[in-house]
């Protein structure tokens, strides 16, 4: 019974002395304030923000912040505008399948000079003579027959339409073309899709950062306050000769340090805000508000890794965009290579002109002719160069091919790393629970043995730091396991099917 009876009457003892360094703490800090100094740390608990975790209606949630974001990134609509290039390259492809109609209208001003006649000797001589006169010959004498002057027509007029077919080009160039710029299309468009869905998922794990910047600011103010008490509790042993000095100064440091962490939660928590508005491309004047809590348990999950690396292999728009691009070259390879072979073309030209280069004599009046005709032009260069140029993109096609094994490759090790993470998020959701169970119930144990004087001041901020250590592993776990689950749904492609 003499040991029941000692630690009764120090538990007595300790109460009083208790009252007493209060009085006395409350007497020196107003000494101290009159005086100009401070009086020690602050002591009394701060309000636990518990409403930063609170979700409101008119909150958002990660689903919204993932599609807003996918809206608005910059990065997705550099793809959009990427696609429609694309787009307009596919319609100047298709539009080499269409006859080439050429329209032209020119006038031409001649310059003036005698025109040459034609004599009854037949030569052409130079004269001035107008025209149905007769002309005298070196002789002086007159000749028999009239001359006959080509007559000048100073203005000329000429509208002329011309139509080409490409025969030979339809079969070895233009559906070429038109499949590489369709190809490309494609790619463009998976590029767009990928960089949407990139963009809602870092959306997402913006929230749930977000989210765990707020909750990492109550355990911050948890810790803090469990170091104030530590530090009270510590004066008071000091007081009844429980602790000595240097247990209330290592005490006090904690409250310094446990203040420098609230304000360094703080910041990252508006830092996190800021990422989360910036994702969302929305101003500083937005109320931003969490809509949906971390506290709930995630949705389930299920697969094999096996079975999910196959379907990642087959959504991941990554590999298909490869695919596309290395079709593409391997088509634009077919088109240049058609180079070493001639070019057979038909074509028609309608005529009116004035005078008409095809009447002769040439006639002051307005004449309609029309030709039609089929040409082949083939040069032996263009075999060198058309190799060439075929082998260059054939090239880009087998490095598409290396970067797809590359990008495979990539993605397996993604695929893995995700399903890793699932399965120890979950794990870690389990494990917390219990850790901040003991951890809860080993600080209240080390306090009251404290504050009884069979523990030291050690212990207890052992424990101290075991149960920040415990809040923040579980708050981490629950915000671990959503962004775990966000990036294996990327890692899977499934969110392509939302960005579409």
């Amino acid at each position: 019974m003499r040991p029941f009876r000692v630690t009764r009457v120090r538990a007595v003892l300790a109460l009083l002395a208790a009252n007493l360094a209060g009085e006395g703490a409350a007497s020196a800090q107003t000494t101290a304030q009159a005086g100009g100094q401070t009086a020690g740390p602050e002591t009394g608990p701060l309000p636990v923000p518990f409403d930063l975790m609170k979700t409101r209606p008119s909150g958002v949630t990660a689903e919204q912040v993932g599609a807003r974001a996918a809206q608005t990134s910059f990065t997705a609509k550099a793809a959009e505008e990427n696609l429609r290039g694309a787009a307009a390259r596919v319609d100047a492809a298709w539009a080499g399948f269409l006859p080439r109609l050429t329209g032209t209208a020119r006038y031409t001003r001649l310059s003036d000079f005698a025109p040459p006649a034609l004599t009854s000797s037949g030569f052409l001589v130079g004269t001035t003579v107008p025209p149905g006169q007769p002309i005298t010959n070196p002789a002086g004498q007159l000749g028999s027959i009239p001359n006959i002057v080509f007559p000048l027509i100073l203005d000329n007029y000429l509208l002329q339409a011309n139509i080409t077919v490409p025969i030979s080009d339809y079969f070895l160039r233009i559906a070429q073309n038109y499949s590489a710029a369709t190809n490309s299309q494609a790619a463009y468009r998976y590029d767009a899709v990928a960089a949407r869905a990139r963009s809602a998922a870092d959306g997402k794990i913006a929230y749930y950062t977000w989210m765990r910047a707020r909750g990492a600011v109550i355990v911050a103010i948890q810790a803090l306050n469990d170091q104030r008490i530590h530090y009270t509790d510590a004066k008071n042993q000091f007081t009844v000769g429980n602790a000595s000095k240097a247990d209330v100064l290592r005490a006090e440091t904690a409250v310094a340090s446990a203040e420098l962490a609230v304000v360094r939660a703080r910041n990252l928590a508006e830092l996190t805000e800021k990422q989360v508005r910036v994702a969302m491309h929305s101003a500083d004047t937005d109320a931003l508000e969490p809509g949906e809590s971390v506290d709930t348990p995630p949705p389930p999950f299920s697969g094999n890794l096996a079975q999910l690396t196959t379907e990642a292999l087959a959504s991941r728009y990554e590999i298909k965009s490869i695919d596309a691009n290395a079709e593409s070259a391997r088509q634009q390879a077919s088109a240049l290579r058609a180079g070493r072979y001639p070019v057979l073309s038909a074509f028609g030209d309608a005529i009116y002109a004035n005078p008409n280069p095809r009447r002769f004599p040439a006639t002051n009046d307005w004449f309609p002719t029309w030709d039609l005709g089929v040409q082949a032009i083939w040069s032996p260069n263009d075999i060198l160069t058309a190799s060439a140029n075929g082998a260059d993109y054939e090239s880009r096609a087998a490095a598409l091919e290396a970067q797809k094994g590359t990008t495979r490759d990539g993605i397996m090790v993604e695929m893995t790393q995700s399903y890793q993470a699932v399965k120890e998020s979950d794990a870690a959701l389990e494990s917390t629970k219990r850790e901040l169970a003991s951890a809860t119930e080993a600080y209240r144990v080390a306090r009251e043995l404290f504050n009884n004087g069979r523990a030291t001041s050690t212990t207890l901020t052992d424990a101290e730091t075991e149960l920040t250590r415990a809040r923040l592993d579980a708050l981490n776990a629950a915000v671990d396991a959503r962004i775990a689950r966000v990036r294996l749904e990327h890692s899977l492609g499934r969110d392509t099917r939302e960005a579409r």
